[in-house]
């Protein structure tokens, strides 16, 4: 399996030092990766991405999944999940959930 380049590659190391606590969701993901569960979720929603969306519906669904097992109760909990980059579209506010 090739490996895309979207998660750097990961080294657990229990040294003693306090760790966060959503460390743990980087283990989820790369085991729905390896397993083949996130490339099965994008083609089992690929009939509901949108021509011009730019999010994968599979990425979205696996990253909601990964947020509601660190403890989320939300969907704007995903935040937490992305990259510390701008969003490209708006987010839904909390009350929309």
């Amino acid at each position: 399996m090739k490996d895309n380049g979207r998660r750097p590659w990961l080294s657990v190391v229990a040294g003693g030092k306090p760790l966060v606590s959503h460390a743990g969701g980087v283990l989820l993901v790369e085991n729905a990766r390896r397993s083949g569960l996130a490339k099965e979720l994008s083609a089992r929603c690929r009939a509901w991405r949108r021509p011009l969306a730019v999010h994968d519906p599979g990425k979205i669904v696996l990253d909601l999944a990964v947020a509601v097992a660190l403890g989320g109760d939300a969907a704007c909990d995903i935040a937490l999940l992305r990259d510390q980059q701008r969003p490209r579209v708006a987010l839904p506010s909390r009350a929309v959930w």
